[in-house]
């Protein structure tokens, strides 16, 4: 299922003026609210709270805390609304995001885009102050890959797009644990390494269910450039890399046999249901399910971490 693009998006992402000529309708709160993708925000800060908890002892520093989740909403709320502002121009030939408030009109693109740095800016001094410098440095890496390389560049790009673009993805629970320690340690690199490996078989089974919107975009998914079969292939080898990625955790000392078994059920599930899609007649109804499992999959993960911390050594 070979299918080549149709359209080529030829309008620069940040200098085009044309949409900022365009005289948006009443904007409501809930607006101001959709351009951060919420749901985008939730799941990234149990991820930071995950990574926050298995750094730290018994107690949590609550102020701590606080001051490492805000700082991180923000910053995903900000890279969020420019990612909003810059595909403008895409957004509309598609019907999952036809609707975004600034592609909508409700919301005008330069307020979107000085909210943006607002929040961004905010995030960052907020995790600088807050928690400490190496974790607003992390944040800025993780603004900066989804913004700048992912959004303004790989996306319109490159099949790579959503791989290379899942660095700033797999941030967010090293920015919890180097808030707690200071350092990037070998468990928060592994805790990136399965948020890394997670984020293609997602976006990827995503873009099997949204291809003709990706195709309308002129956006070079894979399944739009090199087909289903293709598509296929990667999600069950991001997958079958996953499962020793996630076990990696186990033998940092830093959760237990129960973490440890648990992602071996969640792996080995995750396995057999990218491999089933090679037999399937129905790539809509199977993409559907690998989309909702991973999102099973990830949420579970990291409440079995939270549950199965193995408390440090004293002295």
């Amino acid at each position: 299922m070979e299918r080549p693009l149709t359209r080529e998006t030829s309008v620069d992402p940040i200098m085009s003026t044309e949409p900022f000529m365009t005289t948006p309708s009443r904007a409501t709160w809930r607006d101001y609210l959709n351009i951060t993708k919420p749901g985008i925000n939730v799941s990234n800060l149990l991820a930071t709270f995950t990574g926050f908890w298995l750094a730290g002892p018994r107690s949590l520093d609550l102020t701590l805390l606080f001051f490492t989740l805000l700082g991180t909403a923000l910053v995903i709320a900000g890279g969020c609304t420019l990612n909003n502002f810059i595909d403008r121009d895409i957004d509309p030939s598609m019907a999952r995001t036809r609707n975004r408030p600034v592609a909508s009109g409700k919301i005008a693109p330069a307020t979107a885009l000085r909210m943006g740095i607002l929040l961004t800016v905010a995030g960052i001094s907020v995790l600088a102050l807050g928690a400490n410098p190496l974790a607003a440095v992390l944040g800025m890496i993780g603004f900066f890959v989804y913004v700048m390389v992912y959004t303004v560049w790989l996306k319109r790009t490159t099949t790579l797009n959503t791989v290379i673009g899942g660095i700033s993805g797999a941030v967010p629970p090293m920015i919890g644990w180097t808030a707690v320690t200071g350092n990037v340690d070998l468990p928060a690199w592994i805790l990136f390494l399965i948020l890394f490996m997670w984020q293609p078989p997602h976006f990827l089974a995503l873009a099997m269910r949204k291809v003709e919107d990706y195709r309308a975009a002129g956006v070079p998914m894979l399944p739009v450039v090199r087909g289903f079969m293709e598509t296929k292939r990667a999600i069950m080898v991001y997958v079958a890399a996953m499962i020793p990625s996630s076990l990696f955790l186990y033998h940092t000392g830093v959760v237990g046999k129960i973490y440890f078994f648990t992602a071996i059920v969640l792996g080995v599930i995750y396995l057999v249901l990218s491999i089933a899609g090679f037999f399937t007649k129905d790539d809509d109804r199977w993409a559907r399910q690998m989309f909702l499992y991973s999102l099973v999959y990830l949420t579970t993960i990291l409440l079995v971490m939270i549950v199965d911390k193995v408390p440090p050594v004293a002295g």
